[in-house]
């Protein structure tokens, strides 16, 4: 039968080209040139995303005020200071020579599915429609302007930190971060520890929070939620070709945070999986290479406290002398009133988060974000083409942020891990507690991808990341000091021990490996709770002692372990051990802390008796949980599940504002998930009520050459219209951890397709 064709004129295309939309909403573009081919991506981001984009545009810019009214005035100024005002040529420079003409091709694409919308209206995105707003034009600089889409870190943990040593002394800081590697806290000489005013970090959160709507007040900051990525060698695989996999995870978005994208003209054919407002894709594989990226916790911002001239709080002290604070004022649009001006102070490390009046203090961020080529994975445009893996490195050198290990592999077997970003040099100190901003702690320069660490073909026919501490020996930390505070390894465990020995693996078994839900944490906590001494919890420790260790969405224990554990024991052991308020002051409690204090019971807060100690707060907190799990789900654990409290749900940023009949249309879930934050299957959850928040939401399996056996998901569906077939398609699969194809010859892309878009020269 024909495929129902769409044709639409557009100003701006050079020459005529097509969307083949597939059956699962994954959109394969086909151009005449490499210009065209960006912007018809741009085009085809606002038809499927539009006030996902506009949004993203708007929050990252600050010019929410604008649509939503006087109250989002406070975010939009918040949002500004953390804009990037440097040179726009060394930005651009930053990401590659093509990036700037991609990216203006790219936004030109955009304000041409713009103007449609506004010469047909019926066009325009039910949100619009349901805030009385409408899109607005892009110019090649909003996308990379807009630094905070993607944190860099560690300001919370500096300033948590103060604040420990302020109230508790800087000892206690024990029970804030396991540091790695081993490392000792000290306080930078002239710091005056003091608390760090609210408005600091409020501030910064301000200008950082994705989905803004409907609220005065930030979010609380989410635990870094981390990614998955391995590479087998085919020495390893069942097919003889290198597999790659690949699972960010990030919190969870409706619509999702990831667009997949296939992109086809004369000398590119890429496909994958970016960020639906940035031009290109940043995880996927072009015709010879495959490509992933997670997280790697490098250390990328500082905090700094200005003393302040009395008479005169726009100087703050610099050296032997005083420095003037650069003032700019800026007006912000507001809905249904007039402009609002508001000021915005910087010294020369960065934007002033907070002045303190009362004790004439400052607090101003220096983060990478202020130097150029740090705009969240723009630099992958630079390895779109990338044919090898010193191609690919090359690439990377200009990679600023965020902070990635980028893990590789090509059609000829070969496999590679990159650490890649921009990290300051810190000469005299370790970034992990504010400095004075008075000139006694300056960044020597930043180092790059070719001084992080790497590897390529290792003798085990594996390698992978997810964000635990992977500095080699050989590494020189105390030189370069990238960071000390990792995410919970307890993923990269799992990983390991899998992947040990000499297995040749498939790809079905790949697949089942990305899903896989065993707990390491679960397994480690269970044997110490085995040796517990002491008759209490008799019927909990009953129901875990013959437990697999898997959460699997229909199991009891599984459901018993993660409400002890996250909701009684990691609360529990800093208060136990710690001096009363401290763990109030803690933020995201350290897990992978937590279950070594527990191992180790050697810590002094356990007093004389350790082992007696820890076996009874083990015993007290999971009765406590028993009691809480038998509220939640019945008196009779037989029927228990953990998938009758743990459910995958996509909440719309916009459903708690408008009817109920279009909150409906506009959520997506619930439905029963497996797994926690801590297993390969990452699904993370709130406390108040398990709903899945953040984790994996896209995936992707490659068998690297046979490009159209590729797999992925991208939770709840690739389209942003919730009039769309692809809106939620894509949820029912994701909720049992399977997958659908993702196709790359154009003979498999035209036998699934379902759809064609013929775009003309206007």
């Amino acid at each position: 039968m024909p495929l129902p064709t769409e044709t639409v004129s557009v100003a701006g295309l050079a020459a005529e080209a097509e969307i083949l939309i597939d059956r699962w909403g994954i959109p394969h573009i086909y151009a005449a040139s490499q210009p065209d081919a960006f912007f018809v991506q741009g085009f085809n981001a606002a038809r499927d995303r539009l006030w996902q984009i506009d949004l993203w545009r708007k929050r990252g810019l600050g010019l929410m005020a604008g649509d939503l009214g006087a109250a989002y005035v406070e975010r939009d100024r918040a949002a500004r200071l953390l804009l990037y005002r440097g040179d726009m040529a060394a930005e651009w420079a930053s990401y590659g020579a093509e990036a700037q003409a991609r990216t203006t091709a790219f936004t030109a694409g955009i304000n041409a599915y713009v103007a449609l919308v506004e010469r047909e209206p019926a066009r325009l995105p039910v949100e619009f429609r349901a805030l009385g707003a409408a899109p607005a034009r892009w110019s090649p600089e909003d996308v990379v302007r807009c630094r905070t889409h993607a944190r860099v870190r560690n300001l919370d943990d500096e300033v948590i930190r103060m604040n420990i040593a302020t109230e508790f002394g800087l000892e206690a800081d024990r029970l804030h971060k396991g540091l790695q590697p081993e490392w000792a806290v000290q306080l930078p000489e002239g710091l005056e520890p003091h608390i760090i005013p609210p408005e600091v970090m409020r501030t910064y959160l301000l200008g950082c929070e994705p989905n803004a709507i409907g609220s005065a007040t930030p979010a609380e900051a989410l635990e870094n939620t981390g990614s998955n990525n391995w590479a087998l060698a085919p020495s390893r695989t069942t097919t003889g070709r290198a597999i790659l996999a690949s699972d960010p995870h990030r919190v969870h978005d409706q619509p999702s945070l990831r667009y997949i994208t296939h992109l086809v003209a004369p000398g590119l054919d890429v496909i994958g999986a970016g960020e639906a407002a940035i031009p290109g894709v940043s995880l996927g594989h072009n015709d010879r290479l495959a490509f992933s990226l997670t997280i790697h916790p490098s250390d990328q911002e500082d905090l700094y406290i200005y003393e302040l001239d009395a008479a005169d709080p726009d100087l703050y002290r610099y050296g032997e002398g005083w420095e003037r604070m650069r003032v700019v004022t800026e007006s912000v649009p507001v809905r249904g009133a007039d402009a609002v001006p508001v000021e915005m102070r910087f010294t020369r490390h960065g934007p002033v988060l907070h002045v303190d009046p009362g004790t004439h203090r400052a607090y101003a961020l220096r983060s990478v974000w202020w130097e150029p080529g740090t705009a969240a994975y723009m630099a992958s445009l630079g390895y779109l083409t990338a044919g090898t893996i010193g191609a690919y490195r090359k690439a990377l050198e200009g990679w600023g942020a965020p902070s990635t290990n980028h893990v590789v592999a090509d059609v000829d077997g070969h496999i590679a891990w990159s650490a890649a970003a921009r990290v300051p040099v810190r000469p005299g100190w370790d970034g992990l507690m504010p400095v004075p901003g008075d000139g006694r702690y300056e960044w020597a320069g930043t180092i790059q991808a070719p001084t992080l660490p790497q590897d390529e073909d290792p003798a085990c026919g594996w390698l992978g990341s997810a964000n635990q501490m992977n500095l080699p020996p050989e590494f020189d930390y105390r030189h370069h000091k990238t960071g000390f505070e990792w995410t919970d390894a307890s993923r990269y465990t799992r990983l390991s021990e899998a992947l040990a020995g000499e297995k040749r693996w498939s790809v079905a078994e790949t697949l089942a490996l990305q899903t896989d839900v065993l707990s390491v944490t679960a397994r480690r906590l269970c044997a110490v709770l085995a040796r517990a001494r002491g008759t209490g919890a008799a019927e909990a420790r009953a129901l875990l002692a013959g437990w697999d260790h898997r959460l699997e969405a229909g199991s009891g224990p599984a459901a018993l372990f993660e409400i002890w554990f996250s909701k009684h024991l990691v609360p529990a052991v800093p208060k136990a051990l710690g001096p009363e308020g401290l763990a109030a002051r803690l933020g995201v409690i350290d897990t992978a802390l937590v279950v070594a204090l527990l191992e180790a019971a050697s810590d002094p807060g356990f007093g004389p008796q350790p082992e007696a100690a820890r076996d009874a707060l083990l015993l007290e907190t999971l009765a406590a949980a028993w009691a809480e799990a038998r509220q939640h789900l019945g008196d009779d654990s037989a029927g228990w599940s953990w998938g009758r409290l743990h459910h995958g749900y996509f909440r719309h940023p916009l459903s708690h504002l408008v009817p109920p009949g279009l909150a409906a249309k506009l959520d997506v879930g619930p439905a029963p998930k497996g797994g926690s934050n801590l297993t390969i299957n990452n699904n993370g959850y709130r406390g108040s009520d398990f709903r899945v928040v953040s984790g994996v939401s896209w995936r992707m399996v490659l068998d690297v050459g046979n490009w159209d056996a590729s797999w992925t998901i991208n939770a709840p569906g690739q389209s942003g219209d919730p009039d769309s077939p692809h809106y939620r398609d894509l949820f029912p699969i994701w909720a049992k951890d399977e997958y659908v194809p993702m196709l790359y010859s154009r003979a498999a892309v035209e036998a699934a397709a379902e759809a064609r878009i013929r775009l003309l020269p206007g």
